[in-house]
């Protein structure tokens, strides 16, 4: 086998294999090949040939939903396994063996003449009843739906990467820019532009470029800037004030090539989270973009197939890794270990200041600590 090259996410796509193949195969159960587990990091495609495809096989639908939880920046995704994928699909491999089936023979008055003993025989001489059929890899658990979404917005974003660069060259305007926008959202995420896009949507005075509707029910509103513009921002605080007085949930900034997600929390103060970021002109591979603008598709933004990664980057964004730190539990903890490596006996108050005034940034305590 050829030596495989990883880059930095394949290598923690291997890791994560690897630490699951190695509680798996504690847990006595039969596993991939580490060699097989580097192909499928280095290609992302669960499935191999030759010997120890049928293992591959069984295991598709547990590596598969490690993959995406990995490419959502999940870590150990192996430890949050659903039941049912803790054990492969069907039963462990076992090695071919010829399952004799006796038939009585007829009665009759004469016994029989004894059959000359022959050598054995080839397989393709026994009887049908003797042979064993070809192993058929189990299909995919991924729903029809799901597969459907996912080729359409992979073949949209490849048809789109010339008309964005184009845009992008000649420094088109917002109007321009917005006629791009439309075709993706049409064409890539399958929405209806007579029925679930509104442009130029009015909330109060103001007009939000696109309110987006699925099932008759307002869900996002859309923000769209010219191709040239970084987005920012301000660009968010108009977006979120069409989100707060409609009561509407997910915001999208974009200007053609980048695309943010973003998610609104009620309340006072009202808690936006960025979900994700992706650059349809940036150096990801066109399957990293697809796995991420999928998200924003009609049918899984529908089934909140969203709803997954938002949780995981809402818990793990600074502020909330902060208040983490910071609590009393934290610092008490972090307390007894500088005792324990120093010898030297300290606070949770003195500790809390110094991560206040000499580690965090100064920006982000003021962000969370508004006076």
């Amino acid at each position: 086998m050829n030596e495989i090259s990883l880059d930095a996410k394949g290598q923690i796509r291997l890791n994560v294999l690897l630490r699951w193949a190695a509680e798996m195969a504690q847990a006595g159960r039969q596993v991939p090949d580490a060699s097989h587990l580097e192909v499928i990091a280095h290609t992302r495609v669960v499935a191999i040939e030759g010997a120890g495809a049928a293992i591959v096989d069984m295991w598709e639908p547990a590596i598969s939903w490690m993959l995406k939880q990995a490419a959502f920046g999940v870590t150990d995704p192996y430890l949050h396994l659903p039941e049912e994928l803790l054990r492969p699909e069907g039963s462990e491999p076992a090695q071919a063996a010829v399952v004799l089936v006796e038939v009585p023979a007829e009665v009759s008055e004469q016994p029989a003449a004894p059959e000359p003993v022959a050598s054995a025989p080839a397989a393709a001489s026994q009887p049908a009843a003797h042979q064993t059929l070809p192993k058929v890899a189990p299909a995919s658990r991924v729903p029809k739906w799901e597969l459907t979404a996912i080729d359409q917005v992979h073949e949209a974003i490849k048809r789109y990467l010339k008309p964005l660069e184009a845009l992008r060259a000649r420094d088109a305007n917002e109007g321009d820019t917005r006629m791009v926008v439309t075709d993706m959202l049409c064409e890539g995420l399958d929405y209806d532009k007579f029925k679930d896009l509104t442009t130029e949507y009015m909330v109060k005075q103001d007009f939000a470029d696109y309110g987006v509707r699925i099932d008759k029910q307002l869900v996002a509103f859309i923000e769209v800037k010219r191709i040239s513009q970084k987005l920012n921002e301000r660009h968010l605080r108009q977006v979120l004030m069409y989100a707060v007085n409609e009561g509407v949930e997910w915001m999208v900034l974009t200007n053609g090539a980048v695309w943010q997600a973003y998610h609104l929390t009620g309340g006072l103060p009202v808690v936006v989270d960025m979900v994700f970021e992706v650059d349809l002109l940036g150096p990801a591979t066109i399957a990293e973009k697809t796995e991420l603008m999928f998200l924003l598709h009609k049918e899984a933004l529908k089934r909140r197939r969203i709803d997954e990664l938002w949780r995981h980057r809402a818990a793990t964004e600074p502020g909330a890794l902060l208040d983490v730190i910071l609590s009393d539990a934290m610092l008490d903890e972090l307390r007894k270990e500088v005792r324990r490596k120093t010898g030297i006996a300290t606070t949770a108050q003195a500790l809390s200041e110094v991560i206040r005034t000499e580690i965090v940034d100064p920006k982000l305590l003021a962000k969370r600590f508004k006076p």
